[in-house]
């Protein structure tokens, strides 16, 4: 059996969901407030943190960005680029919806909500910020945490391997063009620099690094892979969460003058969610494909890189941005909209099952 059919079948087999997993929207809100408390109190301390960068980048979020990011490319084969003729279909549709549809409705809804609906509740200066966060959330499709999705419906393991694979590849050339031009559509300042420079250090370095270290890994054996895994993963949830304390600590003043901001930044992201899913999920299904091929290209094409929109924001706009504080409200509602998706699809296999084509 290749490493990565050994990889695939162990995705399909694992846990469903840690606990840990399964409460990273507690976890997160508990940050808000950690985060926003610290800020208040002990403003210097973070306000030192800020200043330690390197060509617009901070050095303490950056290492954190790696820790967060590089396990979750580990757990990437590329080498399962090669069954991607086996899914041709489900492959097709799911890169039609991440690449073709995600990014440009949510710079549409984004326009819609918080140029026009929302913005008399919205600090004006900040108006452009938060367009751009919802822009970088929605532009790169997410990674590990699919993996997790797919093992709640049932989905094909070798056809989400293939598909994340493939997506990861597509990134690294695609990201930066599709922010510039929406950006550029907004009538957002690109700063293509500081752009370039994110696309580097956040998605062609840590590929990289992250490609490296798991060959050396396989070689000593899986059981050595799955060992360091289990050890990397608890590792970059706590760098999520420590990065989260610091945006939060920087963000504390403005969310307490206005508590709703969070709440009005959900609106877009949930229905981009809905909206990305569910068009994933009937495409497959007027195209033939199987369910288990279904279920993991909707939530696909419906989930986000938010490590990578984050570490985007923080680097083109900085800490204090609307647009840093626009990605973490996708993290913060990631995991319940997500869970919901999945209970949806699992509800409705027989619907699915009873009109799709083959």
């Amino acid at each position: 059996m290749s490493a990565q059919c050994e990889v695939a079948g162990k995705l399909a087999a694992a846990a469903p969901m840690s606990l840990f997993e399964r409460g990273l929207t507690l976890w997160v809100a508990l940050c808000i407030v950690v985060g926003v408390l610290l800020g208040q109190w002990m403003p210097g301390p973070f306000q030192a943190l800020g200043r330690m960068e390197v060509a617009q980048v901070n050095i303490p979020v950056g290492l954190l960005i790696w820790v967060m990011i590089i396990p979750m490319l580990m757990k990437i084969d590329f080498g399962a680029l090669h069954q991607v003729k086996s899914h041709w279909k489900g492959i097709g549709v799911t890169l039609f919806v991440n690449w073709a549809v995600k990014p440009f409705s949510m710079a549409l809804l984004a326009w819609l909500f918080i140029r026009h609906v929302f913005a008399p509740y919205l600090p004006a200066e900040q108006l452009d910020s938060y367009v751009a966060g919802l822009i970088l959330l929605a532009a790169a499709p997410c990674t590990a945490m699919v993996f997790v999705w797919s093992r709640l419906t049932g989905g094909d393991p070798y056809f989400t391997l293939s598909q994340v694979a493939l997506n990861d590849a597509i990134m690294i050339f695609a990201f930066a063009p599709i922010v510039g031009l929406l950006l550029g559509l907004s009538a957002i300042i690109v700063p293509w620099d500081t752009l370039l420079t994110s696309v580097v250090l956040y998605i062609v370095i840590p590929v990289i690094l992250a490609q490296v270290w798991r060959k050396l890994l396989l070689k000593r054996g899986q059981a050595a892979f799955d060992a360091t895994m289990a050890q990397l993963g608890h590792a970059s949830i706590l760098a999520l969460l420590a990065t989260l304390v610091l945006l939060f600590a920087f963000q504390g003043e403005a969310i307490i003058a206005q508590p709703l901001i969070i709440a009005l930044l959900a609106v877009p992201i949930l229905i981009q969610v809905f909206f990305n899913s569910g068009l994933a999920y009937w495409l497959n299904r007027k195209v033939g494909e199987k369910h288990s091929v279904a279920g993991p290209s909707a939530l696909i094409g419906a989930s986000n890189f938010f490590e990578l929109a984050v570490a985007a924001a923080i680097a083109l706009f900085g800490f204090q941005s609307g647009a840093a504080l626009a990605t973490v409200v996708g993290v913060l509602i990631e995991v319940p909209a997500m869970l919901l998706v999945v209970k949806i699809v699992n509800r409705s296999k027989g619907w699915y099952e009873a009109g799709h084509t083959s």
